[in-house]
């Protein structure tokens, strides 16, 4: 996998939650994934195709969707009701639309599919893609979500 499609996606997470959800989440280290397993309760999963290969998934504890969600719609949510589920859905394009405007400026261009939503606590996700994947874990005020990044070489 290319390094330099990791920081866009750590960039594009910090600045779309920022802009729309008011919240400022702090980047852990990245990490190279060694299973499948969500770290999260619920995730968006989006397919990129392109320059490489890849998938990005935007996994978050039960908490820290709620908390993003609420901030982000102005409303207080205490489930993972099908709001919050669209919600996820809607910040994954955007994460991601953020990052692939910042890879296009460096010659990679790519083009993504519609966002899917897994639920469920210790949910799997399955990818196609055959490369490493890297996750970035963050924190907002003790709740955690992390993004994930799968290219192919």
């Amino acid at each position: 996998m290319n390094v330099e499609f990791i920081n866009p996606f750590l960039k594009a997470a910090v600045n779309v939650l920022s802009m729309m959800a008011f919240v400022n989440p702090v980047a852990g280290k990245p990490f190279l994934k060694q299973d499948r397993k969500a770290q999260g309760d619920i995730s968006g999963v989006i397919g990129l195709t392109g320059a490489s290969k890849g998938v990005v998934v935007f996994t978050l504890s039960k908490e820290a969707a709620l908390k993003i969600v609420s901030s982000m719609l102005g409303e207080h949510y205490n489930d993972l009701t099908p709001e919050v589920s669209d919600a996820i859905g809607e910040l994954t394009n955007m994460i991601s639309g953020d990052a692939r405007r910042e890879l296009a400026t460096k010659g990679f261009k790519f083009e993504a599919g519609l966002p899917s939503i897994v639920k469920g606590p210790g949910h799997v996700i399955e990818t196609m893609t055959k490369g490493p994947t890297i996750a970035i874990p963050f924190d907002i005020d003790g709740a955690k979500f992390v993004v994930e990044t799968s290219f192919e070489s």
